[in-house]
């Protein structure tokens, strides 16, 4: 279905619903520039980091897995014997994810829980695309130490976020910009400010630097961009 949902004035701060579920998919290739370029950089570099696994069963993790979109796309990349894990908050989310599990008959599980209450497994991987600027920022930090403290030696956590810059003018810009790749999409300028009014305060952007400053704090021993469009990147950190 097509993300008209902005169309209208939905009353309310931005949430993972059943009407949002309903559309995800069309929103994430619309909102995310060059979202399937990057998730071909995922598949890749976890087909690289399992290649050196010595876990008889890896385990990859997808912490706001929304529809399951990545993690299909890494079940039909990786090795039959890889364990897949998705969680969201959303139970929307998940029983579409579910569904579209099923449909391409893929062996995939899907946790429907909060990520700060999660106890996580002894894991390969871990991928938080786009749902660590919804988590609070003094909570941040606590989230990805137990990620990191579940990875395995040499597993790697892969992080995209919409990012800000502290340069003032440099930050208008790049939001300038972005308005524009949306609207090239086909969002008009009333749903794109609507949306943006409707996710302040629920979706907290980091900058680039400090995003990787928190992955050095909590251990990480290499950190590389592999990917970075205006206020939008994806970071590797490995253990």
């Amino acid at each position: 279905m097509k993300d008209t949902i902005f169309k209208q004035d939905i009353g309310k701060q931005f949430e993972f619903d059943a009407q949002v579920a309903s559309v995800f998919d069309d929103m994430l290739e619309r909102s995310i520039p060059h979202y399937k370029e990057v998730l071909g950089l995922i598949v890749d570099f976890c087909s690289y980091t399992l290649e050196s696994s010595k876990s008889a069963i890896p385990l990859v993790y997808d912490l706001g897995s929304s529809t399951g979109t990545t993690l299909l796309a890494l079940s039909q990349a990786l090795s039959a014997h890889t364990r897949f894990i998705g969680i969201d908050s959303s139970q929307a989310m998940i029983d579409k994810a579910s569904l579209k599990a099923q449909a391409y008959n893929a062996n995939i599980e899907f946790i429907c829980t909060d990520l700060l209450e999660y106890d996580f497994l002894h894991s390969d991987i871990v991928i938080a695309n786009y749902s660590l600027q919804f988590i609070r920022p003094m909570q941040r930090p606590a989230l990805l130490q137990k990620i990191y403290n579940a990875l395995t030696e040499g597993g790697i956590l892969i992080v995209s976020e919409k990012m800000t810059s502290h340069h003032r003018i440099l930050d208008r810009q790049m939001i300038e910009r972005y308005v524009r790749y949306k609207q090239e999409q086909g969002y008009t300028k009333t749903e794109i400010s609507k949306k943006r009014e409707a996710l302040e305060n629920v979706l907290v952007p980091f900058s680039l630097e400090e995003n990787i400053a928190m992955l050095k704090d909590i251990g990480f021993s290499g950190i590389e961009v592999l990917f970075k469009w205006v206020n939008f990147g994806t970071l590797i950190a490995k253990k």
